[in-house]
């Protein structure tokens, strides 16, 4: 799993943020497999610049808080972190400082799972879904919805350059114990 933030965190503040955004390789980018919609967009910032891989681009919102961002599966997904590029020193009061995490099944029953302060934060910001439980690493669901709740010095519409939406790599053979990755190894990995 990749580390919250490289300047520190504390209960829900994530200060600083990574230039480059490290991933575990047991984790895979689950965002091309999802429809994505925001609340509001000017013209020409809406949701094909949060997707583009180019930090020269961002989704602006144009209208009242809260500004959302909503990531729908068509099946029901497992989801592990959420990675966010946001950069105070370039967007000010446009750089989100207060950003809710929800999921459900659809629009009528999200429930918030993450709530998380952002103090100045430029570069890749990686939000853990998984709960207080150890056991819960991963969040099962249909749908994702990122609510910037409020901005740096009360700013009313949001700049956010880039979001990922990351999930456990599934084992290709479900019944082995071990993850074999050459293809001898699969091979002979059971006795026929």
């Amino acid at each position: 799993m990749a580390t919250e933030s490289s300047e520190g965190e504390d209960e829900g503040k994530i200060t600083g943020g990574n230039p480059v955004l490290a991933v575990d390789d047991d984790l895979r980018e689950m965002g091309k497999k999802a429809v994505w919609s925001v609340s509001s967009c000017k013209p020409g910032n809406g949701v094909s610049s949060l997707r583009d891989d180019n930090l020269d681009t961002y989704w602006q919102s144009d209208g009242a808080q809260p500004h959302l961002v909503n990531v729908q599966f068509q099946k029901k997904v497992k989801l592990q972190m959420v990675a966010l590029y946001v950069d105070f020193k370039l967007d000010e009061s446009y750089t989100p400082s207060k950003i809710s995490i929800r999921a459900g099944d659809g629009f009528h029953n999200l429930k918030e799972i993450k709530t998380v302060e952002l103090l100045k934060p430029s570069g890749w910001i990686p939000i853990s879904l998984s709960g207080n439980d150890p056991r819960e690493t991963f969040v099962n669901t249909f749908m994702l919805q990122i609510a910037v709740l409020s901005n740096h010095l009360n700013g009313r519409d949001t700049h956010v350059r880039q979001i990922k939406v990351y999930g456990p790599r599934p084992n290709p053979f479900p019944h082995q114990p071990f993850q074999f990755t050459s293809t001898e190894f699969i091979t002979y990995s059971c006795v026929r």
